[in-house]
Formats: structure tokens, sequence, C-alpha cells
């Protein structure tokens, strides 16, 4: 079940909501835990007495280390974790990429078990691990109540795809979170303005993209490839901070604050600018679980030069059990090791338009190599958008698909940037003066975007949630 269905909107809200408000304050908790092994259960029935056995585990080593505290054993008990942790998410994520490997490296044949992906087993495993790695270093107590820690591992909202949502955020908010109306308007307009991007937006650029990575490559042209790659670019942010936006807004609408994940990443001047700005949770978290512990840059260059390979390395096999996700990490590793020796030096002296277009150049490559499991498709068409492989430079179906989505286009490069929010936001102060005629505003453009939406959504059956396969 995904947050853009029908089912969810019209059937799983109002029931988890309904109930959830006339309850008393002290089986809320409950309520949401139970919800979201309902919603899990939904897609995943079999997978959701794994996610409760990772959360009953990891509850253990947050006692044991809470215990233990600042006492040889608790080191080991968070070593043990830690392995335990990473052992089950990369048994079911990667098991079969290893053993596919070495049949090919050595000429074997060990079947493979072709376990099904447990969804959003990268998000709460990494959630979970936060918790205990906090709890040792004494930046969290360990929680004592069960249903709570269930909780907040399950809670539906940022289960399936994020954002990570550490321990320490909301430690507080699970036991003295208070629900009000304007919290909850607020969660409806971030959860509408998520949907109509997930819908509106991201949808109808990805069937281009849907399209054009379909064919061979060698029958497309060099500005039909181009016009692939920017749908995919537009596709996987729209797509993804969308879901971010929803998650943040059923968050709000039962009483909780999750951390932004997106800020306007395709604003950036700089490969380190983008990744402050793209899914921030993760970048946040290997920052602070792996980047920092490995000594970050206190050690000097070569020092920090490792420790960036590591946590990219890290970053790219999060992503997927494919070696185009390992070298994807690997680019970006490369090119954030640059910046670092001299790129940003250089990149402080051009214009920012330049820093722009040297950005989004990288990015939009980079998504290529992200988009293909099959790494020679993908090297394929990506030599075909700098013309070889005999491509003609453009051709009848690349002009048909530029000039018949241009107001699409145009819609998807201004969203990208804060200016459609600033707007937003001085229509409404204009009319603030008049709260009923501003309250009229906000309301029906709401209104008009989730009518639009919905009907969408009625009418296609093209509905994808990207990030639910990490």
């Amino acid at each position: 079940m995904v947050f853009s269905s029908l089912n969810f909107m019209f059937v799983f809200l109002p029931i988890v909501f309904g109930v959830y408000f006339i309850s008393p304050k002290k089986i809320k908790n409950f309520i949401l835990f139970i919800a979201s092994l309902i919603f899990y259960a939904w897609g995943e029935p079999l997978y959701v007495l794994l996610m409760l056995f990772s959360t009953l585990i990891n509850f253990g080593y947050g006692a044991l280390v809470q215990k233990y505290h600042r006492r040889k054993p608790s080191k080991w008990i968070l070593v043990s974790s830690v392995i335990l942790n990473l052992g089950i998410l990369g048994f079911f994520k990667y098991t079969d990429f290893f053993i596919s490997n070495f049949n090919a490296w050595f000429g074997i044949g060990i079947p493979l078990l072709r376990l099904t992906l447990p969804i959003g087993i990268s998000f709460y495993t990494f959630q979970m691990m936060s918790y205990v790695i906090d709890v040792y270093r004494g930046d969290a107590r360990a929680q004592t109540n069960f249903i709570s820690f269930g909780a907040y591992v399950a809670l539906f909202p940022q289960l399936v795809a994020g954002p990570i949502v550490r321990y320490t955020t909301i430690a507080d908010q699970l036991q003295n979170r208070r629900e009000s109306t304007e919290m909850f308007a607020a969660g409806v307009q971030r959860f509408v303005t998520g949907l109509a991007k997930k819908v509106l937006l991201a949808n109808t650029i990805g069937q281009i993209w849907t399209q054009l990575s379909s064919m061979d490559a060698s029958s497309l042209s060099v500005v039909g490839t181009w016009i692939g790659a920017f749908a995919f670019t537009m596709q996987i942010y729209f797509d993804f901070s969308a879901y971010s936006d929803m998650a943040i807004g059923l968050g709000q609408m039962v009483g909780f604050q999750f951390l932004e994940n997106f800020d306007y990443p395709y604003i950036s001047r700089s490969i380190t600018e983008f990744w402050r700005r793209w899914h921030i949770s993760l970048s946040t978290w290997f920052k602070e679980y792996v980047y920092i512990p490995l000594g970050g840059n206190r050690h000097g260059l070569i020092r920090q030069i490792f420790n960036i390979i590591v946590v990219w390395f890290c970053t790219g096999f999060w992503h997927g059990a494919s070696w185009n996700f390992l070298f994807w990490g690997g680019y970006y590793g490369v090119l954030l090791i640059l910046e670092k020796i001299f790129l940003l030096k250089f990149l402080k002296k051009i214009p920012a338009v330049f820093c722009h277009i040297y950005t989004m150049f990288f990015v939009i490559v980079g998504w290529v190599f992200f988009a293909f499991d099959d790494m020679e498709k993908g090297w394929t068409y990506l030599k075909g958008m700098f013309g070889f492989g005999g491509l003609s430079i453009v051709d009848n179906m690349s002009l048909y698909l530029l000039f018949s989505n241009l107001v699409l286009i145009l819609i998807l490069l201004a969203g990208c940037t804060p200016w459609p929010a600033r707007l937003g936001k001085k229509v409404i102060s204009a009319v603030e003066t008049r709260t009923w005629a501003a309250f009229i505003l906000e309301n029906a453009y709401l209104l008009v975007i989730f009518t639009i939406s919905i009907a969408f959504l009625v009418n296609s059956t093209y509905n994808p949630f990207l990030y639910f396969r990490f």
C-alpha cells in the first residue's frame, strides 16, 4: 500500500485517524503500532514477522547497552547488535548478488535463493542501529516500553521509504507529543502538496522515462537520450521528495515533527552542496555513524579521502545489490574527493550559473548510472548521450516529446526551486489582512490540486514509488 493509493487515503487513514483521535493518550502509541503493522502487512504479510523480530532484538540490545553503560560488556553488545542488524539486512538484500558473482567468477552453479526484498528493510534497519548506537554513546536513554519503541520503528508514515528518523529526534515526542488542529491542518497541507508532486509531476514525467529507457538506445537520438535522462532526474526528485512531504505531513497529523529530507538539491552549486540537500536523513546517518567515527577530516587529507571512499562505497551498496549502485557510489566519491582537493576553491571563483551547470551535468549523468541495473545497457545509453554509437543529433520523436511536454518541463524546472513556495507565501501575505480571504484562497488551492490528483489516480495505472525497492 502506497500513500498515493485510494485504499490508503479513503480506507486506511480514516479508520486509523478515527480510532487514534478518540483513544486516550496512554494507548495512542499502541494504536499507531498496530496500525503500522497492518499497513506493513498489507504488502508484506510474512515479513512483518521479520520486522517484529528485529524490533524485539534491538529493544533488548538497547536495554543491555543501557544496563552496562560505560562498562566493557556494552561495547561487545553494541558490536553484536551491529553485526546482527547488518547480517539480517545483508542476507535478504545481498545474498543473491554475492552468489551470482561467485558463480560468474569461479564457474560454479550455486542456486540463487531468490528472496523477495522486505520493503523498507534498509530504512528501519538503519533506524534501529542508530538507536542502539545513540544509547551506547549516551545520546539517548534506552526505551523501557516496547510498544513505544515498536511505534518508533514501525511508524507507518516513514516505515517503508524514510526519511530515516533517529530515535533522539522523536524520543520525547513518543511520550509527550500533543496533537492540535493547527498541526493537523499543516500536515494535511504538506500531504496534499506531496500527493500533487507525486501524481501530477513525478508520474507524468516518469512515463516519458519509462518509454525511452525501454527502447533500444540505438533507436534514439542524442536529444532523445538527454530528454530521457532529464525525465528520470525529475522523476526521482519529485517522486522521493513527494514521499518525504507526505511522510512529514502524516507525522504532523498525529503530533510528530520529522526533520526535512530535501532542501531543493537541484539548485546546488557543487556536488558537496547537492549531498547536503539530497536525502538529508541518509547523508546525516552516514556522516554521524560512519564518517565521523572513522575520523572524519581530523587526521589529514589522506585519511579523509579514505573515509570518503568508505562512506560512498557504503552509500552505493545501501541502495541496492547491483554493480551499478556501487559504481554510482564510487562516481560520487571521486567527485567529492576532487572537490575537497581543489574543485571547491575553483567553483567559488566562477559565476554561479556555471557552478549550477557543472553540478547538474554530473548529477544527470549520475542518475543514468543509478537508473540501469544492467551496466551494459546503462553504458550504451550514456554513450548515446554524447553522440557515440552513430545516433542522430535529433529526430521527430525527440522533437515531439520536447514540444508536447514543454509546459510540464517548465513547471518541473520551477518546482525544483524555492520560487513557487515563495510566490505562494507572498500571495497569502498580500491578503493576510483579510484572514477569511487567505483561508479561502489557500484551501481552495489545496482542494483543487487534491481533486485533480485523485482524478489522475482513478484514470491511471502508473503509480510507482522508486525508493520502495531500497
